[in-house]
């Protein structure tokens, strides 16, 4: 939660990722807010006011993932808006074409994302959607150790730059010194 308040103020595109992973970290505990307890808040090093913060912060996640049936899979409405929102900052962005810069790097890694659309089990997915499905991907995959190829370390490695771009526009946006509205 402490950490989730920060990224979500510094970079949305960190925000998003570490959200995923608590969703899934949930999920790996069943969903159980007592399982999640012992195995996710009890071990941090946190104050009693905290710890009670953590926990009904927590809890109310696995209400939510339970609520929109989110067990096996899937990511919490919340989190799909934050997808949305950005997703429309981006086109905003490319339709007043005030940035050559963040266009440059778009059309850079277009051809890495119509790759991997093209391995989407979902075709409706947007350009953004996509690239933090495969940044997510990637982090997974290092935190399970698994040998990553020097290619897919170069796509992570220009799309990473990319979503640094759209976090920073975001900030820039969401604190009205962007302006891209028609």
């Amino acid at each position: 939660m402490f950490i989730a308040r920060q990224l979500k103020k510094e970079n949305i595109a960190e925000y998003l990722l570490y959200m995923w992973q608590i969703e899934d970290l949930l999920r790996a505990c069943k969903l159980d807010i007592d399982i999640a307890n012992e195995k996710l808040i009890l071990t941090q090093q946190l104050s009693d006011e905290q710890r009670k913060a953590l926990y009904d912060w927590t809890e109310s996640l696995i209400e939510m993932m339970k609520q929109e049936n989110l067990q096996e899979k899937g990511h919490l409405q919340l989190n799909k808006n934050i997808i949305i929102e950005l997703n429309d900052l981006h086109h905003r962005i490319m339709r007043a074409q005030q940035d050559a810069g963040y266009a440059a790097k778009f059309y850079h890694i277009l051809p890495l994302i119509v790759q991997l659309r093209a391995k989407q089990t979902d075709p409706d997915l947007c350009d953004i959607e996509i690239c933090f499905n495969f940044l997510y991907g990637i982090m997974m995959l290092k935190m399970n150790k698994a040998a990553i190829s020097k290619e897919t370390l170069q796509a992570q490695e220009e799309i990473s730059k990319f979503m640094a771009l759209l976090a920073q526009n975001y900030n820039l946006y969401r604190d009205g010194q962007l302006n891209v509205d028609e």
